[in-house]
């Protein structure tokens, strides 16, 4: 956990269940009025290794100029990543984004077209991004979005733990 508040009050605080209480709602609605911030979604964080040896997808994606673009993935991203660079596919159907976030790791995000999905597009758009990285790139999922889970996990992201970012 990282916030500005006592450690005696957070070991407290998870006294009862330390591997649970992290994340349980009382602990966050605690924690939220602790620092005067809104905790986010519960995510799982997802890694994998660099791109060296990750196959080229047959799905190809360009680099597009992030300025002015207005699209809700985007602009998600510069609220949480600094360096984003963003790729879309040449029909418009898929967006990635690759930035700096959470302590400067290499993260990823990706959107599918709503009338596009379930064709294979965010497993590629995921395995484009492991081709882009030359060092581990991150994800963050809310649980309850398979879809992109299972795109993430299928190109060879690996779970390792989970968070919530906490905001205004």
């Amino acid at each position: 956990m990282a916030a500005d508040v006592d450690p005696r009050w957070v070991a407290a605080a998870m006294a009862h269940d330390p591997i649970a209480a992290p994340l349980g709602a009382r602990f966050l609605a605690a924690l939220a009025d602790r620092v005067g911030c809104e905790p986010g979604v519960l995510d799982a964080v997802l890694v994998a290794p660099p791109g060296g040896g990750v196959p080229q997808t047959d799905i190809p994606v360009q680099e597009v100029s992030a300025t002015g673009l207005s699209h809700p993935r985007v602009q998600r991203a510069f609220l949480h990543r600094t360096d984003v660079r963003v790729w879309a596919t040449p029909d418009g159907a898929g967006l990635l984004t690759i930035g700096r976030g959470v302590a400067g790791r290499l993260e990823a995000s990706l959107e599918v077209e709503t009338d596009c999905r379930g064709r294979g597009l965010g497993t590629a758009l995921s395995r484009a991004a492991r081709s882009l990285a030359a060092e581990p790139l991150w994800a963050q999922v809310a649980p309850a979005n398979t879809a992109s889970l299972r795109a993430f996990l299928t190109a060879g992201y690996r779970p390792v733990g989970a968070e919530v970012l906490f905001g205004s």
